[in-house]
């Protein structure tokens, strides 16, 4: 919808202008004509009878060539005339189809941005440390405004429901098979073992650990055969000796795992590859075990603690966004403004970075034409024939009224001078 005009609008004052001056032009025709008239329209004042006659002819013409472009003039419904009310459908279209074929055509578009060379351009622009600051810091006030805007607990919750649904279609022992898989084949699986056992080594090199299979042989011998223990203990003292058998245990234990770490082709590294194949192939073709191992997941996924941290994931993310970007020494702010700048310099050094660039400008630029042209065509022809009729020409008539008011000033004075000249061309075809 076209707004009101202003009455202060320069426009309007000019175009009011122009009016008074035309119409006092044709007024003094007029007045003219009637003096001479008066005078009998003899001698020089058959030269004035002659010029304003003329003049008021020419004046009227172009009164009503202007007026109708835009009214019925003095509200007579006469043919052909407020030819722009009545043809306002016909200007939308037209108008329409101008911008269309004018500025939205993909060839005109294409050369213009050719010639633009956008990648160029934009080098230069980010070159300039005023324009880096500029876009840096807008880019920062727009990311605040942005985390500002969220609503937090619809984030939370649509981020916690997003993670816990791709977790639950999530294959794990499919996952599962096929890391073990990969890992088997470039021997990892062996390092893992490596680890483990060198923990285990460890663990049961301590005293601690001594001191507690000691305690766990007297507790299990006095269960188990308490006779026996009791005999025993009359005639040796227990403790003392699960002390001994417990060392001797954990020294062999340790001799043993040792061995395991030196040699490649232990046993107990023979019979973790054939558990780790036999474990592969299970993920793989046992339904029963892939359906524990998924509903396992399953639960751990569903599970209250896991949905609490999922719950607390946007928030701390969102509080240590907000918190980087409102420090002066901003870290995220800092990496994009090196970026930028990396991008400028390299846009400045590198011709097939700037011709890659401008081939996929063109190249989306096309397409989105394609695909808009027609819309906006649309959108231009239907905005100009919802606007009223009165406010659309009042618009024109600005924009174009003041120059329209020239051309009745001329059609008076230009009449003028012409009957001037069919007079004297009377006069001498008389003689």
């Amino acid at each position: 919808m076209i707004s009101a005009p202003d009455p202060s609008d320069p426009r309007a004052v000019d175009l009011r202008r122009m009016k008074l001056v035309a119409l006092g032009c044709l007024l003094a025709s007029l007045a003219g004509l009637l003096l001479s008239l008066a005078m009998g329209a003899a001698g020089p004042w058959a030269w004035l009878k002659a010029f304003c006659e003329a003049a008021a002819i020419g004046g009227l013409a172009d009164w009503f060539a202007v007026v109708a472009l835009f009214r019925h003039p003095l509200g007579l419904p006469i043919p052909h005339t407020a030819l722009i009310p009545q043809g306002k459908h016909r200007i939308a279209d037209s108008l329409a189809s101008f911008v269309r074929d004018n500025f939205l055509h993909p060839e005109v578009l294409l050369q213009k941005l050719e010639i633009l060379n956008p990648a160029e351009r934009l080098g230069q622009w980010l070159r300039e440390p005023a324009n880096l600051a500029q876009l840096t810091g807008s880019l920062r006030a727009m990311a605040l405004e942005a985390l500002s805007l969220l609503n937090e607990q619809a984030v939370r919750r649509a981020l916690g429901e997003f993670l816990v649904a791709r977790a639950l279609s999530w294959n794990a022992t499919g996952t599962a098979a096929s890391v073990l898989d990969v890992m088997t084949q470039s021997g990892r699986h062996q390092d893992v073992l490596d680890g483990a056992l060198a923990k285990l080594r460890d663990y049961l090199s301590t005293p601690e650990v001594r001191a507690l299979v000691a305690a766990r042989l007297v507790k299990f011998s006095r269960a188990q055969w308490p006779k026996a223990t009791s005999l025993v203990d009359t005639i040796a003292n227990v403790d003392k000796m699960a002390d001994s058998l417990s060392d001797k245990l954990a020294l062999q234990l340790v001799e043993e795992v040792q061995t395991a770490l030196s040699q490649p082709d232990h046993s107990v590294r023979r019979q973790f590859d054939v558990w780790i194949q036999e474990f592969i192939q299970r993920l793989r073709e046992d339904p029963g075990f892939a359906r524990e191992v998924n509903a396992l997941k399953d639960r751990i996924v569903q599970s209250d603690d896991v949905r609490a941290y999922l719950d607390g994931v946007w928030t701390e993310v969102r509080a240590s966004v907000d918190a980087d970007l409102r420090r002066d020494d901003s870290v995220l702010v800092r990496h994009v403004d090196r970026s930028l700048a990396a991008l400028g310099e390299r846009l400045s050094s590198d011709p097939a970075l700037v011709q890659a660039i401008n081939e996929h400008v063109l190249s989306s630029a096309e397409r989105l034409v394609g695909g808009m042209r027609e819309g906006v065509t649309r959108h231009i022809a239907t905005t100009v024939k919802s606007w009223d009729d009165r406010s659309l020409v009042r618009q024109i008539e600005l924009s174009v009224g003041r120059d329209l008011q020239f051309i009745r000033l001329n059609g008076t004075l230009v009449g003028g001078v012409i009957g001037v000249l069919l007079y004297a061309l009377t006069l001498l075809a008389q003689r």
